[in-house]
């Protein structure tokens, strides 16, 4: 392990004189502590000095004070060592390709932006060749609480890292799993969005057209928030993305049979999920998932190797004695591939999007295991490639097919003292991220709108989740319901169809009447009149796609209309009206100034 510091020095902390530390120097200040307490050098690459850190924490803390918006500031990340850090080495595993970055990659820079503080480079397996994390010159990753185990790869490093508590976000890449199959093997989050809404200029490429920058965090909460932060590459989520998961989504799981690949135990935990499902409100459908299973051989055992060759083959062909063998190995084999075979193989991917499309008609996610076993470090370097193929049996097809997934924990397995971690992933359609992330903050207990810890964050948190598709450029639109489209009330199903998501309970300003409306169903409308003659009427406020907002639009039926509405906060959303003919018609149930108080009485 190599270090732009001494991290271990003593003089480091005291250059920094703040008679009054804040929380952010205090925050590395335990990051330190920790650091020396796991005593885990082979996690890191590189690592920046005590000093350094105590400096920049604060320089933050000041920030703080000053009230600037930073709504990450106290957070401490990690970084896999393919990804660039201005100043700091890019090794992707191996000492003979290292260049040092003149600037970050653009999803470290904006998370740098929103105030966290960057820790170091982490370990990998090499040029993100791998699922196992042993296959680096720098060291095997050894498992967070079981060293002889796999750390599982490649985003090896950043994954112990956060659940070490040494950090509290951590980047890696996904292409095969990369991103999910190391959260899973140690009970944390580990989000994987659809390719393209994290930029990844600034990354080593493995495999170009299904890298992802990914998130580890041990809550869902706050991976969400660093990976919105993240978004805006070339890729934007389209007009009509859903935000929103609908409270008793259809979720698929594979069929028993799908689920051989897994050892035993995993097996057996994997039976429990079908009914923590149904705790949740979803409606559980067995899924045939094997075309998606054949399609994910593709990686490595068809043409689309060569993408691997066309990333890094002048450094494998270097001959350097810190090539890892089983690395150079796979990626050599991309070599000589012929191109009629990659597009033959790229045709296939498309065949096998069509009957994904066929597949989930009608469902709104597919929950999965997120890996088949976690082997010991020995098993795996006597048995380097089959078990690392294994590994990938359910993570594979989801870059391949242009997916989104979540990996959460999902309890654990083995002995009393001898647990080990378990966990499923959510997968998404393409540009459905938000309804993943939805569906993992409810598995992992946080209903969507949870907020990141005060414990751990500095700034205070936001109270909605952020959305990723609108943080990815999705024109969004916030809509007003007083009636029957409220929570519960009969004709709520339109907006979770259309994938609204629900900001928060409000109050109009007191410039609206309340009217009933003699409708089939039952409906009120808003009808303006002069601020102080009207009530603040309560309701519920969604955020929708501007494209789903015009679909809304179009199938309004008479009398109901849409319309600015201003909410006694000041901000003017759009909110249901009524023709004049219907509100002189209707019953004025201003008085109660809420529909559901209507209905009650």
């Amino acid at each position: 392990m190599t270090t732009t510091h001494d991290l271990t020095s003593t003089d480091g902390p005291h250059l920094v004189r703040d008679d009054t530390p804040g929380p952010v120097v205090e925050r590395v200040h335990r990051a330190l502590a920790r650091l020396d307490e796991v005593d885990r050098p082979e996690v890191w690459i590189t690592l920046r000095g005590a000093q350094d850190l105590l400096a920049e924490a604060a320089r933050l803390d000041a920030r703080v004070r000053r009230g600037e918006d930073l709504p990450l500031a106290g957070l401490l990340l990690a970084v896999k060592d393919n990804i660039d850090v201005a100043g700091l080495r890019t090794t992707a595993g191996a000492p003979s390709y290292a260049t040092v970055a003149e600037r970050s990659a653009p999803c470290v820079e904006r998370l740098v932006a929103a105030g966290v503080v960057v820790v170091g480079k982490t370990n990998l397996d090499q040029f993100a060749t791998g699922l196992v994390g042993v296959r680096s010159p720098y060291g095997a990753v050894r498992h967070a609480t079981h060293p002889e185990r796999v750390s599982g790869g490649s985003s090896s490093g950043s994954a112990v890292a956060v659940a070490l508590g040494v950090v509290d976000l951590a980047l890696g890449t996904d292409t095969a799993g990369s991103g999910r199959v190391p959260a899973a093997l140690h009970g944390i989050v580990g989000i994987k969005t659809t390719p393209g809404l994290v930029p990844t200029e600034g990354v080593v490429p493995a495999c170009r057209s299904f890298d992802v920058v990914t998130t580890f965090s041990r809550d869902v909460a706050l991976g969400r928030r660093a990976t919105a932060i993240m978004t805006g590459g070339r890729r934007t989520a389209p007009a009509d993305a859903r935000l929103g998961l609908r409270q008793a989504p259809v979720v698929g799981v594979p069929r028993p049979q799908d689920l051989e690949p897994l050892e035993p135990a995993y097996r057996a935990a994997f039976t429990n999920v079908p009914a923590r499902l149904e705790a949740l409100g979803a409606r559980v459908v067995e899924i045939d998932v094997q075309p998606l299973l054949a399609a994910a051989r593709l990686l490595y055992d068809g043409a689309l190797v060569a993408e691997r060759y066309a990333a890094v083959g002048p450094a494998v062909e270097s001959g350097a004695p810190d090539l890892d063998p089983t690395v150079a190995a796979i990626i050599r084999a991309g070599r000589d591939v012929p191109a009629h075979a990659y597009v033959a193989d790229r045709a296939q991917l498309d065949a096998a999007r069509a009957v994904l499309t066929e597949l989930l008609d009608g469902v709104d996610l597919l929950v999965t295991p997120t890996t088949t076993e976690h082997p010991t470090i020995a098993d795996v370097l006597r048995d380097p490639v089959a078990i690392n193929a294994r590994m990938g049996t359910y993570t594979n097809f989801v870059n391949l097919l242009d997916l989104a997934a979540v990996s959460v924990p999902a309890g654990s397995v083995g002995a009393a003292g001898t647990e080990r971690p378990f966990g499923v992933t959510v997968v998404a359609r393409t540009a459905d991220d938000d309804l993943a992330l939805d569906l993992a903050e409810r598995w992992c207990g946080s209903a969507p709108g949870t907020a990141v810890s005060p414990s751990t964050a500095v700034s205070p948190s936001t109270a909605v989740s952020p959305s990723i598709a609108v943080a990815a450029g999705t024109p969004v639109a916030r809509l007003l319901v007083v009636g029957a489209h409220l929570r519960g009330q009969p004709l709520h199903h339109q907006l979770e169809d259309l994938g609204a998501r629900m900001v928060r309970p409000v109050r109009t300003a007191d410039a609206y009447r309340l009217v009933a409306l003699s409708t089939v169903p039952p409906k009120p409308g808003l009808v303006p009149t002069s601020p102080g003659e009207g009530a603040g009427v309560e309701g519920e406020l969604y955020e929708l796609s501007a494209g789903a907002l015009g679909a809304f639009l179009a199938a309004l039926p008479a009398p109901m209309t849409l319309g600015p509405v201003t909410l006694d906060d000041g901000e003017v959303v759009t909110g249901f009206g009524c023709t004049a003919e219907a509100a002189d018609d209707g019953h004025d149930i201003t008085h109660l100034a809420s529909w559901r108080a209507y209905l009650a009485s």
